[in-house]
């Protein structure tokens, strides 16, 4: 005899402005049922807390629970929530959207947010600085890193991903894949830093996004957002 239990509720552990948002929008556009457990930012660090180590070792989000399954990193939980639940949004293999889903999937992370990141730190050192004189030793310093480094490749990538949208719908074509629940983060964050004038098919890209009514949905439930 079989007794049905109804189906495993999957757990997002959601941290407010981060990368779990898009998990959100991912999942509101499967149409499956979930549940959120909201964690804040420490007001001083902007750290996740230390709850979330409950959850997994590194205590970071996103982070699903789906039954006995525990899943880290938004490339590998966008994975594996389209291969159980979401075929509609998975190409072909062995075609061009299919590699090209792969790539942008592995791009976001690996190639356009390290950039990023480096640039928000760097930022905080100029603004942090103190008193005056280390102050000004700081931004000279953060002004050198960023001209000889950082701002040329962030250049680079930006007007590469401008570049492919301008040329498709989608980041692998004509339809909604994984690669953009996960470039959709980093894209929202450069707009919301104003970006989006120098890139306008990246800014057309994330009001694109912000339209459809499953992202809607997601915003509602995910809370604070600042990239929206």
């Amino acid at each position: 005899m079989i007794i049905n239990q109804g189906p495993i509720m999957i757990v997002v552990h959601h941290l407010n402005n981060s990368r779990s948002q898009r998990i959100l929008w991912l999942l509101e556009e499967l149409g499956v049922d979930y549940e959120i457990k909201h964690y804040k930012r420490d007001a001083k660090t902007n750290l996740a807390p230390k709850t979330l180590k409950l959850i997994h070792p590194l205590g970071k989000s996103p982070v699903i629970t789906d039954g006995d399954v525990t899943v880290a990193e938004s490339g590998a939980i966008i994975e594996y929530l389209i291969t159980t639940y979401g075929a509609q949004f998975q190409p072909e293999p062995q075609t061009q959207a299919s590699r090209q889903t792969s790539y942008w999937l592995h791009f976001a992370e690996g190639t356009l947010m390290p950039p990023l990141v480096a640039k928000l730190v760097l930022d905080k050192v100029r603004s942090k600085a103190s008193p005056f004189f280390v102050k000004m030793i700081a931004s000279k310093i953060v002004d050198k890193v960023m001209a000889s480094y950082y701002s040329p490749i962030i250049e680079t990538n930006m007007s590469y991903i401008n570049t492919h949208l301008q040329n498709n719908e989608w980041f692998a074509g004509d339809k909604l894949t994984g690669a953009d629940f996960q470039m959709s983060f980093p894209l929202e964050a450069s707009v919301a830093r104003g970006a989006g004038k120098q890139y306008p098919a990246i800014a057309a890209f994330v009001q694109k996004v912000h339209q459809r009514e499953a992202y809607k949905r997601a915003l509602n439930k995910g809370g604070d957002y600042d990239f929206a």
